[in-house]
């Protein structure tokens, strides 16, 4: 059956989710954090006992962390029924609107926002609020948009056509690489995310790809981790938006290298790519302080 097209503007039930400051530490290992950056140290978000240094939470963590909700429906629920395997996640950004704890509870409502016809495919976009329990003010939003092949072709409307942050044709203002490990996403998916593409080469051979490729977001965490340490200094209460578009998948063992321009007012424009230089993150903004 496809997918129901009217499901526009449908809402999950409230879901909950915890972490502890462990689970912390694992994301931040997953996405490469260590001992010291090639900016700034990293022990405040690798470490919880270090004399004189308190317990940080990198902004990108907000990505994983309703993975363990539960409760109601979620919104997606009444997109009716469709194969897994065809889905493909497009877009991600997340807003902050204060540092997230390193322990928490979180209630979360989702939304689907639209849904767009791509010919081949479905474009679903997704909004999530998460509010710490017994706060009114929400913590942190979430945006998504996935992409779901074959699911396409009934006349919808196809979106918006427009591209937000598009990269200067100039040399960027900042760049950072960041190199991965070969088993970068063995460490990743203990944060939540066990799909098998990622670790299982008979899973990634059907998709095409070489070998298990790495989490995207995966990637947008590394990435994460460069806006802090080059813009913000790796100071949390900065950083207070990140969006993009995953363009091109990541074996895990490649560089990254996150190229940053500067366009005043408290936004950048940036862009990830891969070892060969193709872009694997684009249409990249961080709006900070």
């Amino acid at each position: 059956m496809p997918i129901n097209h009217d499901a526009v503007g449908a809402k999950g039930e409230p879901r909950r989710a915890s972490w502890d400051k462990d689970r912390c530490l694992l994301y931040a290992v997953g996405v490469g954090a260590g001992a010291e950056d090639p900016v700034g140290a990293e022990l405040e978000f690798t470490t919880e006992n270090t004399a004189g240094v308190d317990q940080k939470v990198l902004p990108t963590f907000v990505v994983v962390s309703g993975f363990t909700a539960t409760g109601g429906k979620s919104a997606m629920s009444a997109l009716g029924s469709y194969d897994t395997r065809m889905m493909v996640h497009g877009e991600q950004g997340i807003a902050l609107h204060k540092p997230i704890p390193v322990e928490g509870e979180i209630e979360t409502v989702d939304e689907i926002t639209g849904i767009y016809d791509k010919g081949k495919g479905a474009v679903v976009a997704t909004k999530t609020v998460a509010t710490l329990v017994g706060e009114s003010d929400p913590l942190f939003e979430t945006t998504s948009a996935i992409f779901i092949n074959g699911e396409g072709g009934w006349g919808g409307d196809r979106g918006p056509t427009e591209k937000a942050n598009v990269a200067p044709d100039t040399d960027p203002d900042l760049s950072i690489t960041y190199q991965t490990r070969d088993d970068q996403a063995l460490l990743y998916r203990l944060s939540g995310d066990k799909n098998p593409l990622h670790s299982d080469k008979q899973f990634s051979d059907v998709g095409g790809f070489p070998r298990p490729i790495l989490h995207g977001l995966c990637t947008y965490g590394f990435t994460g981790r460069a806006l802090l340490h080059g813009i913000c200094e790796g100071d949390t209460s900065r950083f207070h938006a990140m969006e993009g578009r995953f363009s091109s998948p990541v074996l895990p063992g490649e560089a990254l290298t996150v190229d940053m321009w500067k366009d005043g007012d408290g936004h950048v424009t940036f862009q990830t790519k891969g070892s060969d230089g193709r872009v694997v993150i684009n249409n990249g903004g961080l709006t900070h302080t």
